[in-house]
């Protein structure tokens, strides 16, 4: 049984910086994809970024490009999201997924972290 640990939210400051981290263990195949998902309250969950195992192709959605950056540690079984330039719009809970294809659609992921607080704040 897969399971998704992340961490690394937190309060911070508009134009501050966060890295979440998502730690994934048990029986993961060998090409997956990762992907990261925020939800703010009221709204439905978001596909913000995912990275493919296979090839390594990244995306990023409009409201994230050029300030937030997925990468991968493979040898720790380990994705990060470096948040960068954080707006009070990031306000959300962050989850990370795996799923079989990379993509931003929620139920193509099998398996989800619980989720991590971030709070951007005046």
């Amino acid at each position: 049984q897969v399971q998704l640990v992340e961490s690394g939210g937190g309060l911070v400051q508009p134009g501050g910086s966060l890295r979440l981290s998502c730690v994934a263990s048990g029986g993961i195949q060998r090409d997956y994809a990762v992907g990261w998902f925020r939800q703010a309250p009221g709204e439905e969950r978001e596909g913000i970024s995912y990275i493919s195992t296979k090839d390594g192709h990244t995306y990023y959605s409009d409201d994230v490009k050029g300030r937030f950056t997925i990468s991968r540690d493979s040898a720790r079984n380990t994705v990060y999201l470096q948040m960068n330039s954080l707006k009070v719009e990031d306000t959300a809970v962050y989850y990370c997924a795996i799923g079989p294809v990379p993509t931003t659609i929620p139920k193509f992921y099998a398996y989800w972290g619980q989720g991590t607080q971030v709070t951007v704040f005046l």
